[in-house]
This record gives structure tokens, C-alpha cells and sequence, in this order.
């Protein structure tokens, strides 16, 4: 009869524990995290069975090395979230104590005891696991891009308001080239009209605002007090923003380039891309998280609570109580409410949605997350039949349209 396995993942080390089909332990083991360790390992575990898809092996994360390798070995790696195995920690110890043996064993037992309420993760195709890693990295740089805006503007305001407010975005290629030229009101002392579209020829600016108004701009803002030594020192820190900011927003761009190249050469990605304002950059986001295998979710009522956008029910006697959901792929989350958010600016359906849900009260977020819901079933139902969206064919939406 097959044993089955928990692994309790650490930095440096991993505890293994074997447990045999009536639940006594056979093996207690620590792994080093090193390629000979993982690979000690994958033999050890593979002498216990025949075949290795056989073996199951219960894990708290369902990424990183330690996983990749387990999957890539063959064996059937089964995901348990971390707070499943804290709410189940009082079934083993009144105490609730812990360490890396027992949560092994812990995970171990759950999987052979609780098995059929747990789903092998399913490995994704190397397609989607490279449009996730650059579209993770891309939302990571651009998290560190609008913190850095942020810090260059918040300094800008503080002795130059002006050439903050010169062009729309502080961050923009040709914000960041000014800025570059013209670091401090000093420096910008001679700056005329000529100079100026001069200035912006050289740099291909779009042409929305002519020199003369923008020059507006920056002269009407009210000038800082500093002196000649700190206004030289602000100078210097806004340089060294720009000089982090650039490499920046080139790789940004870069990247969704990429992305937006790839994602419509996938199946899954020309679906999601097909449902109104998705975009190909957010749509990459949804299919990123999703994957590409349309067995993964049962229902879209599943779909919907690994999205956080299904509320959770307490419910007990008389009293009942609705709550948000916390324990999601936060990732997927943002994602799809962004898109939930644009697209009621392109579907009268999702409008009317949105426009019914700020009626009950809901504030903004929750509204969006209404939305998200109701645009989740029609997304389910075209990931699994693998179709694009057709207005035509949406129930929902034809039911307005003809009201």
C-alpha cells in the first residue's frame, strides 16, 4: 500500500516525514536544501513505490524549488494551505505546540486522513510559467516605479513645485529627461520658449502642450525658500532619483512589449483578452495566475473565492454574518477587479451592475467586487469551453439590453 509524505519547508533544511497507510511513521528525515540533498531526496522517495505519480506528498507551498523538484520528479504534490494546518494543529497537541517534525507529521496525516478534500496541484505549461515570471517581475518594477515617483515628487513639492506639475507624469520619459537637464530652479533660470521646444524636439515630445504653456506651468507654481547650498543638495537627490528612475521605466516597457506579444500567442490569453477593456497587460495578469488548464476549477463559484471576490458566510443559530475574504491569490484578485473596474466603462451590462451595487450601499471596492463577481461566471464558462467572449451570446447582457 502507497505511504504518504509531508514536507515541512524551511530556508536551509526540510523535515520529511513517511507515513504508512494506517498512519504509523516509518520515516522521520531532514533534507539540506542543496541540489544534492533535493536529489537524496527524490531516490529515497522513489524506492518506496513503483510508480512515482503514485506517491502523494502534502506541501505548504505550491511554488519554489523545493516543489518544482517534487513535480519534476514525478511525484503528485498536494498543496495544503498554511491556515489549514494551523486549524488543525489542537487535533494533534492540546498544547498547540510546534516544530519542523511535527508540522512534517502534521501534513503527512492530513493528506492520509483528509485526502479526498485536497487537489494534486496541477504543473503548468512552460508557456504560462514564463508569462508569469515576467509578469510578476513587471508588476514588481512597477510597484518600485511609483514608489520612486512618489518619493521624486514628494521632493520636487517641497523646493520646486513647478517642475513637478510641467508635464503629467513625474515618471514620463520626458519628465525624467527634464529633469535630467534642469534638476533645480537654478539650473532652469535661462529657460525660455526657444529653449524649451528646443528641448522638447530633441526629445520627442508628444506635442499636447505647447512650450508657451508649459512654461506657464512651471513659472505659476510658488517657488521654495531654500537656500543656494540646500537648493544644490535637493538638486542632487532629484538626479539621483531620475538616474534610478530610467533604467526603470525602459525595462517596464520593455517587458510589456513582451507580454503583449506573448499573451495573444497563447489560447487562454486570446480568451481573456477578448472580454471588454481586459487589455492584453491585464489579461496576461489573469492568465498568469489562472494558468491553462480548464479542469483546474470546478465552478466558477470556486473560481470566484480563489479570486477573493465571493464574501465569506458565518453562520450559526440566529446570527449570520457576511465577511470579505482573506485567504485568496491576492495576485488574481487585483487582477480581475481591475479589469471588473474598466470594464464598466466599455459594457452598459457591467455598468448597470456596478450603478445597482453603489444603490445597496457598497462603497467603491465592494461595487467592483460585485462586478468581478458576476463577470467570473461568464469568464469560467469561456476558459472551460475554451471560446472568446461574445456580447451576442451573454445572457445577462441581452437581458438588459432588451429591458
Amino acid at each position: 500500500m502507497t505511504p504518504t509524505i509531508g514536507i515541512d519547508w524551511a530556508k536551509d533544511e526540510h523535515a520529511v516525514c513517511v507515513l504508512d497507510p494506517h498512519g504509523a511513521v516509518k520515516a522521520h528525515l531532514t533534507v539540506p536544501h542543496t541540489r544534492e540533498g533535493l536529489a537524496a531526496l527524490c531516490r529515497r522517495l522513489a524506492k518506496l513505490v513503483e510508480d512515482p505519480a503514485e506517491l502523494r506528498i502534502a506541501l505548504e507551498r505550491p511554488n519554489g524549488l523545493l516543489a518544482d523538484t517534487v513535480v519534476a520528479a514525478g511525484f503528485t504534490l498536494v498543496p495544503i494551505h498554511p491556515n489549514v494546518v494551523k486549524a488543525s494543529r489542537p487535533r494533534y497537541s492540546a498544547a498547540c505546540a510546534k516544530d519542523d517534525r511535527g508540522d512534517a507529521y502534521l501534513l503527512a496525516d492530513l493528506l492520509r486522513t483528509d485526502g479526498h478534500r485536497f487537489r494534486a496541484l496541477q504543473p503548468l505549461s512552460d508557456e504560462v510559467r514564463a508569462l508569469r515570471t515576467l509578469v510578476r517581475t513587471r508588476d514588481a518594477l512597477v510597484a518600485e516605479r511609483v514608489a520612486l515617483a512618489n518619493q521624486l515628487r514628494s521632493t520636487l513639492e517641497s523646493f520646486w513645485a513647478g517642475a513637478a506639475d510641467i508635464f503629467a507624469d513625474v515618471d514620463s520619459q520626458i519628465g525624467l529627461a527634464f529633469l535630467k537637464r534642469y534638476p533645480n530652479p537654478r539650473s532652469a533660470r535661462r529657460l525660455g520658449e526657444k529653449r524649451l521646444a528646443s528641448f522638447l524636439t530633441k526629445h520627442s515630445y508628444s506635442g499636447r502642450r505647447t512650450p508657451k504653456v508649459l512654461l506657464e506651468r512651471l513659472r505659476k507654481a510658488p517657488l521654495g525658500l531654500a537656500g543656494k547650498l540646500e537648493e544644490q543638495a535637493q538638486g542632487q537627490a532629484v538626479l539621483a532619483y531620475v538616474s534610478a528612475l530610467r533604467p526603470i521605466v525602459a525595462r517596464v516597457r520593455e517587458l510589456t512589449s513582451l507580454i503583449e506579444e506573448q499573451i495573444l500567442q497563447l489560447p487562454a490569453g486570446r480568451v481573456v483578452a477578448s472580454f471588454p477593456r481586459a487589455g492584453k497587460v491585464n489579461a496576461a495578469q489573469i492568465v498568469a495566475e489562472l494558468g491553462d488548464d480548464p479542469a483546474r476549477f470546478q465552478s466558477d463559484a470556486q473560481l470566484a473565492a480563489e479570486a477573493g471576490v465571493a464574501p465569506v458566510t458565518y453562520a450559526s443559530g440566529k446570527s449570520r454574518g457576511v465577511c470579505f475574504r482573506w485567504a485568496c491569490n491576492k495576485r488574481l484578485r487585483r487582477a480581475i477587479t481591475c479589469w471588473a473596474d474598466n470594464s464598466r466603462h466599455a459594457s452598459p451590462w457591467a455598468r448597470d451592475v456596478y450603478q445597482r451595487a453603489r444603490a445597496r450601499g457598497c462603497d467603491h471596492p465592494h461595487a467592483v467586487r460585485v462586478l468581478a463577481r458576476a463577470w467570473v461566471r461568464v469568464l469560467w464558462r469561456c476558459w472551460r469551453d475554451g471560446v472568446s467572449y461574445e456580447p451576442a451570446l451573454h445572457g445577462g447582457a441581452l437581458a438588459f439590453a432588451a429591458a
